[in-house]
């Protein structure tokens, strides 16, 4: 089997209850507050993203809408998404919900580290920062697993309001349309590595290759998907912009 706390925000009590979720695309994540719309896709329309789910039943029983394994987004807290992943898979096997959690993801895409001393570091980027997918079949007891889980939120779903009161209603889980999973997963597997570098502007630096070379200068703007910054250098007497990739220079303490 396979990123900051947001409380949820206050619903008009005298409205009706709809939510709008945004695009998990275009957006490049999910709402902060957890909340979707109800999906409009049928009931039991599984994703064609991933393989078909083979799910343990009764000889001669036949599957129906409830024993569909869907995908699920699930809000975390900060930067523990693999630590809800790996805590959640160890929980549906001790409660014995393994056959109905399937799958548990996070949806990454490569990235560059730039460490201060020049050198890169493989690392994996995370496409949607504080949230994991999980694809179950959603009955009281996955449910149950998944929200018991230390630092997982809640589900992304829409608010079922109270009757009275002004107390927080339960949150409908709402699964994943198929363009939406299928969105996320190409996304994932197509997205450019990004650079990551451990710059900002205001830091000196120090060119060490290229036609600048020795030349101190100041940053002015970093452009980590172009693996490039602009900086301030000294020539002749005036300080002047200057291009430089991110192999050219280093990092003054």
């Amino acid at each position: 089997m396979s990123s900051s706390l947001s409380p949820l925000s206050e619903l008009d009590q005298d409205s009706p209850v709809a939510v709008e979720v945004p695009d998990l695309v275009s957006n490049g994540g999910l709402d902060s507050h957890g909340l979707a719309t109800t999906s409009q896709d049928e009931p039991g329309e599984p994703s064609v993203a991933q393989p078909g789910v083979e799910l343990a039943l009764e000889p001669g029983q036949e599957p129906g809408p409830s024993q569909v394994a869907r995908w699920y987004a699930v809000q975390v807290a900060s930067s523990c998404e693999k630590k809800v992943k790996a805590t959640l898979e160890q929980r549906a096997v001790t409660l014995g919900v393994d056959n109905r959690i399937l799958e548990i993801e996070i949806p990454q895409t490569p990235g560059v580290k730039l460490k201060k001393d020049g050198s890169r570091q493989s690392i994996e980027e995370k496409v949607f920062p504080g949230y994991v997918l999980v694809r179950m079949l959603l009955d009281e007891d996955t449910m149950m697993a998944v929200r018991s889980t230390p630092n997982v939120i809640n589900f992304v779903g829409q608010e079922e309001r109270r009757s009275t009161g002004k107390a927080r209603g339960h949150i409908k889980p709402r699964p994943l349309s198929r363009q939406e999973v299928d969105r996320i997963f190409k996304r994932a597997a197509e997205k450019k590595a990004v650079v990551k570098v451990d710059l900002a502007e205001g830091d000196q630096i120090l060119v060490i290759a290229g036609p600048f070379k020795d030349f101190q200068g100041e940053v002015i703007e970093v452009s980590g998907e172009r693996s490039k910054l602009k900086a301030l250098l000294s020539i002749f007497g005036r300080e002047t912009p200057v291009e430089l990739e991110f192999s050219q220079i280093s990092k003054q303490s």
